[in-house]
């Protein structure tokens, strides 16, 4: 059975360049306190910002046992209570960040219908079993397009089984890459981060 599997997206919304900093220092908290918590922390995309230390957005991507009782602790907005490292008079010391989380599983769905296997000469460095007879198989997923060959096995079986589970293997990686896709999209066309509570908030004095 597959890890829990979740998308997490850290965004700056339409925040200055003091939230651009907020999202790079929130996203190392995070990756300290997923690794403490035995969580593993991937980088699926991210939008640096011009300044140094700086993200305009990031999509993680965050396995194991307990993501989801971990990232329900960071969704929604987080407040950085700091003077501006960047406008030394300016009066402002409260910026804030979005949070979402889509659980990848959601956006997987398996239907053997939906694929089309075809028999091929698998093609290699000779032997008893090699190009004799159509063993290989590749396989092709109608919705998504994707497509993958195995031929390394000696019975046309055997490769079938193969190319399920790497077409199986690559579809899931697809759907991930579109979860996250959605989860940008949806920030990308949300105008303004809820301010008035925050889920969690830090502070630091520069």
């Amino acid at each position: 059975m597959r890890e829990m599997e979740m998308i997490m997206q850290i965004t700056s919304g339409r925040g200055p360049e003091e939230c651009w900093r907020v999202v790079a220092r929130v996203q190392e908290i995070l990756f300290k306190e997923a690794r403490a918590q035995g969580l593993q922390v991937q980088v699926l995309e991210s939008v640096p910002g011009h300044l140094p230390n700086t993200l305009l957005s990031s999509l993680l991507l965050v396995k194991g046992s307990g993501t989801a009782e971990f990232l329900k602790q960071w969704q929604g907005t987080v407040q950085w209570i700091s003077p501006s490292p960047f406008r030394k008079y300016h009066k402002r010391k409260n910026w804030f960040i979005g949070i979402q989380v889509i659980d990848a599983a959601q956006a997987f769905s398996w239907q053997e219908k939906d694929v089309v296997y075809e028999s091929m000469r698998a093609s290699g460095p000779g032997g008893q079993h090699v190009n004799k007879t159509e063993s290989a198989v590749r396989a092709r997923h109608l919705p998504s397009g994707l497509m993958v060959v195995a031929s390394e096995r000696r019975s046309q079986h055997q490769n079938k089984a193969e190319a399920r589970e790497r077409l199986q293997e690559k579809l899931w990686h697809w759907h991930l890459q579109q979860a996250a896709l959605l989860a940008r999209d949806q920030w990308e066309q949300h105008h303004s981060l809820e301010r008035g509570n925050a889920i969690r908030t830090f502070s630091d004095k520069l």
